[in-house]
């Protein structure tokens, strides 16, 4: 992702639908080390994994901080099957990275939580607007033109695709 601000007002330009998927730890004791930080780790493999395999189906992702205790991804992907598919692949990172961390979920009474959730976005049913901004979120996911192709109001860029 370039760093440079692009001038002007730009939205998300798909071809298709997206599918968004939000990804969570919350560390609820800094001091179980053991319980947090090799998932913390994991999550980075998991991502490099998947952004060189060109048909793993992941456009894109954003690392974010949510305070103190919060780290979360937000990751856009090509389609829910392609994401289903990467979940239970048994010679990906993820399925013993998802092992292990279910084991240090158990030992650890509560030291960590974890959430995600998934959002299936049909084509035309997202809106996003980026001003004098580098490439972000969905937009450096898929492609970004200038608002006025998908409309100049939140409610013309809402629209489904003819």
């Amino acid at each position: 992702m370039s760093s440079k601000p692009i001038q002007g007002r730009m939205t998300a330009e798909s071809e298709g639908g997206v599918t968004v998927f939000l990804i969570g730890m919350r560390i609820n004791s800094f001091r179980a080390v053991r319980s947090w930080w090799p998932t913390l780790r994991a999550m980075p493999r998991m991502l490099r994994e998947l952004s060189q395999e060109k048909d793993s189906g992941l456009l894109g992702h954003q690392l974010l901080l949510g305070g103190p205790r919060l780290v979360y991804v937000v990751q856009y992907w090509g389609s829910k099957d392609k994401l289903l598919a990467y979940a239970s692949a048994p010679d990906q990172e993820h399925r013993p990275a998802w092992a292990a961390f279910n084991r240090r979920m158990r030992e650890g009474r509560g030291k960590v939580g974890f959430w995600h959730e998934t959002y299936v976005v049909p084509a035309g049913s997202y809106e996003s607007v980026y001003v004098n901004m580098p490439a972000f979120g969905l937009g450096a996911a898929t492609d970004v033109v200038p608002v006025g192709r998908r409309g100049e109001r939140a409610a013309d860029r809402l629209k489904p695709a003819a």
